[in-house]
């Protein structure tokens, strides 16, 4: 099962990374924050560029799931800044057109990396460190 979740997350990061670079760039640029210094168009291309690379990595890195599993869930926490300067500054994206969706939205983020770390056993391997190196 957790197999079928990382490559389902894999999948949608290389669907949403396409997408940032084609068909949903406008929609993307919506999420980025307008106190953000660089060009928003420059944000969704480069973001684009690595959900490419995480998603490949989440699909066949397999033995390497653990360390890509970290990495991913350290993405979705940087980019959720975008996901809150959504909902404040009241930008319609995704069919998120009202204050309302877009501050439902900011919660799935957490389970977004909850969810990660689960299916790569990134949050396993980091417990069971965490008790070994505790002599239990």
């Amino acid at each position: 099962m957790r197999n079928i979740v990382r490559w389902t997350i894999g999948g949608a990061l290389l669907f949403a990374g396409f997408g940032h670079l084609t068909f949903m760039r406008t929609e993307f640029q919506a999420q980025v924050p307008s106190w953000f210094p660089t060009d928003s168009d420059f944000v969704v291309l480069a973001s684009g560029i690595v959900e490419i690379f995480l998603g490949l990595a989440l699909l066949f890195l397999g033995r390497h799931k653990v360390v890509v599993g970290w990495i991913v869930a350290a993405f979705f926490v940087v980019i959720f800044p975008g996901n809150i300067a959504q909902w404040y500054e009241g930008n319609d994206a995704f069919g998120l057109d009202t204050d309302l969706k877009r501050l439902a939205r900011l919660f799935f983020q957490p389970v977004f990396i909850a969810v990660t770390l689960w299916a790569t056993d990134a949050w396993t391997a980091w417990r069971s460190r965490g008790l070994r190196s505790t002599g239990e």
